[in-house]
Formats: C-alpha cells, structure tokens, sequence
C-alpha cells in the first residue's frame, strides 16, 4: 500500500473503532440510554442488561480488532453487519440513527479495500 493508501485505512479504522468502542462504554456506564436499540425480540430472548454487555464486550473486542489491522477484513464485515442490522431494526428512528449510515460505509470501505486478492499461482 501507498502512503495514501495507509493513511486512509488509518483514519477509517481511527473512526470505526472510536464508534464501536465508545457505544460499548456509553452502554455500560447508562445500559437504559442504549437498551432500547435492540430488537425487541432480542431484548425478549435474554435479558436486557446481559445483552447489552455481551454486545459491548463484542464492540470493544471488534473495535480493537480493527484498530490492530490484523486481518481487517474480517471485522470491518462483521462492523458492517452488525450496523446494517442496527439500521435496518431502527429505520423509524432515522433522525437518530443517521451517523450510523455513515458509520456503516467506513466499515464497508475497510472490508472493500482489504477484500483479499485473488494471487495467480
């Protein structure tokens, strides 16, 4: 990769984390402020408080994840789905939910710029 090509997967990975990192501690430090994001159904099959810490120990572990660079591919899909589903549950509340869009198209831009190459054999 080019120094252009760094740089941005830099800030990308920078901004992607902060979100994913930073929803995890809001979450733990206010549960009741962040609860409500889950699907209802979710928030029926295990409890709410369990739920927004099993979710928050994933955030933190993805965020971190993507701030290593390790095998980015891998979490900037799974960032991808994770904000896809958080859209896609919470479309009526869009006037709130809009940064997430943007959110979700760094993570795509990540998983689409480390996609792996195929290499001629």
């Amino acid at each position: 990769m080019n120094k252009k090509e760094v740089a941005t997967q830099l800030i990308l990975r920078l901004g992607v984390a902060f979100a994913f990192i930073y929803a995890a501690i809001a979450g733990f430090i206010d549960p009741q402020s962040w609860v409500g994001w889950f699907p209802k159904f979710m928030r029926d099959m295990v409890p709410e408080l369990l739920l927004l810490q099993i979710w928050g120990v994933f955030e933190i572990i993805l965020g971190l994840w993507i701030l290593s660079g390790k095998k980015i591919f891998i979490p900037s899909v799974l960032a991808s789905l994770s904000l896809a589903g958080l859209i896609l549950t919470n479309l009526a509340a869009m006037d709130i939910i809009f940064r997430d869009v943007t959110i979700f198209a760094a993570a795509l831009a990540l998983a689409v710029q480390s996609y792996p190459e195929k290499t001629a054999v």
